[in-house]
């Protein structure tokens, strides 16, 4: 069973949300809070799965708790808020937080049975990738080791001229992903490589995030259109409601979007983008994976791995969940780990080797 505790400051969205999760044979209320200094309370007392998470409540807001949330104890946590669709700002800074997803809450609260099936699904794709806390997860000694000794691996900057277009460079990630982006790409030189990202994020928020990183770094970052080139000093960033791939086309790299059903729970599916590398790139390509719950993408970076891709993958340190990087660790996916700060050095690094 999934427990699920709700924190919401409104007593009759609590009431609503306890029948849609008790309708759910697979799903039960482990408790229910009024705001976030007493859903404190209640995760000292109770197991829990999934938080559903409103923003706007007293003594405390959603989002401070999300962010004190994410480094003490990471939860897969889900935005139901009435800010979602007003405020793309507010929403950015949930997935920014570690939010799993945000979803729009109705003004008429008698609406919200209405979302009952995304919301049952969104519950149910959260916890498939619940992960426990950092500090009780254990490894054997020859990981611990292996560990070690890729974190304290020392790459050079990057200095030469990348201005080709048979290498690319692809990038899963998803919860804490935000921030890690920004922070990779802000460090990378204006001449690299094409760069295809598949950031776990809903539709109605892709295009704000690819305009936000476009403000802010020296390259052209957009959303990735069907059919266009992969060109270097540019960033594609997957649409939230497709599948987002490259193909060849002699040297040249091509973005194909696919529509379809959701890939480990996903679309866009890290997966999808990774496994069309391994199969069009292989030796050309670095691939990159981030912090995220789940494994959405391992078994394929392991993929790329095998067909001759040099791939990295973040540290669980650095990480806000090591779901996703941990998991392509333990199939044997990455040539290095890094920490988050390491990781635009390491694909400069990258780039001499292939």
């Amino acid at each position: 069973m999934i427990e699920v505790l709700i924190v919401d400051d409104s007593a009759l969205v609590r009431k609503v949300l306890a029948e849609i999760i008790d309708r759910a044979p697979d799903m039960k209320l482990a408790a229910a809070a009024f705001d976030p200094i007493f859903a404190v309370e209640k995760l000292k007392k109770t197991s829990v799965d999934v938080i559903i998470l409103d923003i706007e409540m007293p003594r405390m807001d959603g989002l401070t708790f999300l962010k004190r949330l994410m480094k003490a104890h990471p939860v897969p946590v889900i935005i139901l808020s009435s800010l979602a669709e007003k405020n793309a700002e507010v929403t950015l800074r949930a997935f920014e937080y570690g939010a799993f997803d945000v979803i729009a809450k109705p003004s008429d609260i008698l609406e919200l049975p209405e979302l009952e099936e995304q919301l049952v699904n969104t519950i149910r794709y959260a916890a498939s990738g619940a992960v426990k806390p950092k500090l009780v997860r254990q490894f054997e000694t020859s990981t611990e080791q292996r560990l070690t000794q890729s974190v304290h691996h020392t790459v050079p900057a990057f200095t030469g001229n990348t201005r080709t277009t048979d290498k690319i460079i692809a990038i899963g990630s998803s919860t804490g992903g935000t921030t890690a982006l920004q922070e990779i790409l802000s460090h990378l030189p204006v001449d690299i490589p094409g760069i295809v990202i598949v950031q776990h994020m809903p539709v109605l928020f892709t295009s704000a995030f690819a305009e936000r990183l476009n403000s802010l770094l020296p390259f052209t970052v957009k959303l990735a259109a069907n059919g266009e080139q992969v060109l270097p000093g540019h960033v594609y960033i997957a649409p939230g409601d497709q599948h987002c791939t490259i193909i060849a086309s002699g040297a040249k790299y091509m973005i194909k979007l696919r529509e379809g059903p959701r890939v480990n729970y996903h679309m866009p599916s890290v997966t999808m983008l990774f496994n069309s590398i391994a199969n069009y790139a292989a030796r050309n390509a670095i691939g990159v994976m981030l912090t995220g719950m789940g494994e959405d993408g391992a078994m394929a970076m392991k993929k790329m791995k095998d067909e001759g891709s040099y791939n990295i993958v973040q540290d669980e340190e650095s990480s806000i969940v090591w779901g996703m990087p941990g998991k392509a660790f333990q199939y044997g996916a990455a040539d290095i780990v890094l920490p988050l700060n390491k990781i635009a050095e390491g694909i400069c690094d990258a780039l001499k080797r292939i």
